[in-house]
């Protein structure tokens, strides 16, 4: 076992005794053995797929690592996942099953944002601490109306502002922007013209497509048409390779940005040629073997990407989220203060609102007004080199 790891298992076994300490020792209660349950809405089927798979991979991986270190005491997570097929119907039908069962702790919803801002109300309404995974910000805004629902992934505000500083120190004047058909896509190209405009860069023209769209050639011609210094593309990781392939047949030779919903595979694999030198703006986890481990934090996600990438052979940038989903919600449940067996909804949603992790995907807060943890620094630019992501500079 390597010595980051034995530490971080250290730091954990000492929370696990110090909320465990008083009843076992002074007041004779018995160890708590009950699991920790944490169920999981993800997109399996459908659409959304690739990535809904990519979670589900984390989520076991990261359970299995709780599981066998030791720092739980006699508890275990148990994990169960159910396939809403990239539908906001069937996630609400999910929602509604795992809010039912008085057994699960908590919910972690995929990358889905009509899933996730749909089953809003329903998660107010049966009290289930929940974490998406999804990126639009009405998933827990407005707070008021959220207040069992968090989100781990980037915000679109603070993703604008990185790539529209990338835009500038690489001296680009004019855009195009390509963008999903919705709320984070839309989101994404409010924030982003309220940016370039800030910073004196022209946004030439945007043509949206839809989530489920496979040809883009056409609005990606349109953009081109302009003859843009750049191209952004907020949409997802396989949209935004097509959009790249069509971009360089149309011959197309500026610059190509991505904004973090475009991060997939560490490989770029058949896309390579097209993507090499785009800039995608993401967190440092995807390239963590380019950055030197110079604290805890740091050398915590090096392992995971050698964990993961070990176990399946690739490395994703959006598992981490979902492995950070799982410990924010075990250090929730441990830190609760709930009796042995007695699982507490409230008590976890509280515990959740104010936590503070220097997780996989980066620094992450929780506070009472914002329901949206992972921090702005987290997101750094990276560049396509050789087939695959590298740290810029």
């Amino acid at each position: 076992m390597s010595p980051i790891r034995s530490a971080s298992i250290a730091v954990l076994a000492s929370a696990v005794l110090a909320a465990t300490l008083t009843g076992c020792q002074f007041g004779g209660e018995q160890e708590d053995t009950s699991p920790i349950v944490i169920a999981a809405d993800l997109e399996l089927s459908g659409a959304s797929a690739p990535v809904g798979k990519v979670y589900q991979r984390a989520l076991e991986l990261k359970v299995e690592q709780l599981n066998s270190s030791g720092a739980l005491g006699a508890r275990k997570i148990e994990l169960r996942v159910k396939d809403n097929r990239s539908d906001a119907a069937e996630s609400l039908r999910n929602i509604n099953d795992f809010s039912g069962d008085s057994s699960v702790s908590a919910v972690i919803m995929g990358g889905c944002n009509e899933c996730a801002v749909q089953a809003g109300r329903t998660i107010g309404e049966k009290k289930v601490p929940t974490i998406a995974l999804a990126a639009s910000s009405a998933v827990t805004e407005p707070i008021a109306e959220h207040r069992y629902m968090f989100k781990l992934a980037p915000n679109a505000t603070d993703s604008a502002a990185a790539l529209t500083a990338e835009l500038g120190r690489n001296q680009i004047r004019k855009v195009g922007l390509l963008y999903s058909d919705d709320s984070y896509g839309k989101e994404g190209r409010a924030a982003l013209s309220r940016e370039l405009d800030k910073a004196n860069v022209k946004l030439l023209r945007a043509e949206a497509v839809r989530p489920t769209d496979t040809e883009v050639s056409g609005q990606v011609a349109s953009l081109v048409a302009k003859k843009p210094d750049a191209l952004v593309m907020w949409t997802s990781p396989e949209q935004a390779s097509l959009a790249a392939a069509s971009a360089r047949q149309g011959r197309y030779a500026g610059s190509l940005f991505f904004d973090a919903a475009a991060a997939g595979e560490l490989f770029l694999g058949a896309s390579a040629r097209s993507t090499e030198k785009a800039t995608l703006i993401f967190t440092q986890t995807m390239v963590i073997d380019d950055v030197i481990a110079t604290t805890p934090a740091k050398a915590a996600r090096r392992q995971w990407f050698q964990d993961y990438t070990a176990r399946f052979g690739g490395y994703h940038g959006s598992s981490s989220f979902a492995a950070d989903a799982v410990q924010l919600i075990v250090d929730a449940e441990l830190r609760s203060g709930s009796a042995p067996g007695k699982m507490n909804r409230d008590a976890l949603r509280d515990v959740l609102e104010t936590s503070q992790l220097d997780g996989l995907s980066g620094p992450i807060r929780m506070t009472p007004d914002n329901h949206s943890g992972l921090m702005p620094q987290a997101l750094t630019p990276l560049v396509a080199r050789g087939g695959r992501w590298r740290l810029a500079g």
